[in-house]
């Protein structure tokens, strides 16, 4: 059913109305008077960047078969036999809406969000000429929720990447996408802040913040500097009371373009790891450093024979630098090196003591056990559990479901890929042994606690 707008003047009857357009057509006093304009001068305006600007957003919509739910006594054939209850369809179709920018017109690349294409069967992209197109999903990425779609097309328009490190407080920006599906909409502002983090919306968080207004359907779409360059990717907001308030988050296209490059060489991103585990400076570990700085990453362990182990990394090193930028937070180390490829060498600056030291680590590839559920529990068919990555402060313990099979039963008792388990029965569960032992252990009847973006969630297995 389509959504039924309403439009109504905020003033109490016509009395009110009248007043508020006659102050409305007074000249203000002071300094607040509007600017005089000659007839002959252009008004300002940020039409002509637009114009080159929007024919390189497209909107995207997507196509999936969704698994219904429903209790196991409602599922059970005998029983609905029985009560003669007709068939339901185990299946739906579910559809989605989001939006996307053209990076490459030569090779149809369109970067966007990967939950605005996750587990999509159909992709189709449409551009502000009318254009109407089928997407092939080149790759995703869940951890910085970046994807890259292909498109087969001539005469694309791309636009152009700034680079967002230059990005400051206080430029304005517009975004540009398809919000509640009404097609190519415009809003424009300034970025609020840098460097948004911790905020449990992707792994790898590095995000602008901008009061441009970005709603449900701009996820995937472009935020845009003056320039008409591409300076990051709409993708999520902050809505405590459901509509926008004026915080909206994008993923710089710094990240957004290194993440593209793993994905159309490999479909994929390919992390590796140097063996360290580490935790933000605080002033108390400063003080007790006896350092002047506040800013950093401490290294709180160093795996044996590892890369960092092998470069002479040791327990208490203050890594203030990667490949020559400053590294605020052990969360800025981690989305450095996690954005490298294996065999890649990455220059670390690092404070020992009094004394400040260079060292260069080779990205290793990261071994990350794994095991398939239907090997554990009948229920957790179609899913795989694996360790972590390398923990860094802030970051939840406990065994990452690293996949999940649309049709399976795994997916049916309400498992998501990117979950977190963190407990079973009420146990904690910090690395895949111990998953493995308890799930062994808990016989058919499971509890699952686990962590799911910002939130936590029990599934109950049976």
């Amino acid at each position: 059913m389509p959504r039924a707008w309403k439009m109504r003047w905020c003033t109490p009857g016509g009395a009110g109305l009248g007043v508020a357009l006659w102050l409305a057509l007074q000249p203000l006093p002071g300094g607040a008077a509007l600017p005089d304009h000659d007839a002959g001068e252009p008004l300002p305006t940020l039409a002509p960047m637009l114009e080159r600007a929007m024919p390189a957003v497209v909107n995207i919509s997507t196509e999936s078969t969704v698994r219904t739910r429903e209790s196991p006594l409602l599922s059970d054939p005998f029983f609905r036999r029985f009560f003669d209850l007709p068939e339901r369809p185990r299946e739906r179709r579910s559809q989605s809406l989001g939006s996307g920018v053209v990076v490459d017109a030569a090779r149809g690349y369109v970067l966007t969000n990967h939950h605005v294409v996750e587990n999509a069967q159909e992709i189709r992209v449409t551009f502000q000429d009318g254009r109407r197109l089928e997407g092939v999903l080149v790759g995703s990425d869940m951890e910085t929720d970046i994807a890259v779609v292909q498109v087969q097309a001539e005469n694309l328009t791309a636009l152009p990447l700034a680079d967002s490190d230059r990005l400051r407080v206080g430029d304005f920006v517009v975004a540009i996408g398809n919000p509640f599906g009404l097609g190519q909409t415009v809003t424009s502002g300034i970025v609020s802040a840098l460097g948004r983090r911790g905020l449990g919306i992707e792994g790898y968080e590095d995000f602008i913040q901008t009061d441009a207004s970005i709603n449900p359907g701009n996820s995937g779409g472009p935020l845009v500097s003056l320039r008409g360059e591409l300076v990051g990717i709409n993708t999520a907001i902050l809505a405590p009371s459901g509509g926008n308030v004026g915080i909206g988050f994008a993923i710089p296209v710094n990240m957004a373009r290194e993440v593209m490059s793993h994905l159309v060489s490999y479909g994929e991103v390919r992390r590796g790891q140097i063996g360290v585990s580490m935790q933000d400076l605080t002033p108390a570990l400063a003080a007790a450093f006896d350092l002047a700085s506040q800013q950093g990453a401490v290294v709180t362990g160093v795996a044996v024979d590892s890369p960092a182990a092998r470069a002479g990394l040791k327990p208490g090193d203050i890594v203030v630098k990667v490949n020559g930028r400053e590294a605020r937070t052990s969360n800025d180390v981690r989305n450095a090196i996690g954005l490298l490829r294996v065999g890649e060498e990455v220059r670390l600056e690092v404070q020992r003591g009094q004394k400040t030291r260079t060292v260069t680590v080779r990205i290793a590839e990261a071994a990350q056990a794994s095991v398939k559920g239907a090997d554990l529990h009948a229920s957790l068919a179609g899913a795989t559990f694996g360790d972590l990555e390398e923990q860094s402060q802030g970051r939840a313990k406990g065994v990452g479901v690293l996949a999940v099979d649309g049709s399976s039963a795994a997916a049916e008792i309400g498992l998501r890929q990117g979950d977190i388990i963190t407990s079973i029965n009420r146990s904690r569960v910090e690395d895949l042994e111990q998953f493995t032992a308890l799930v062994r252990k808990g016989g058919k009847s499971l509890l699952l606690g686990m962590r799911r973006g910002a939130s936590s969630v029990y599934v109950l297995v049976r």
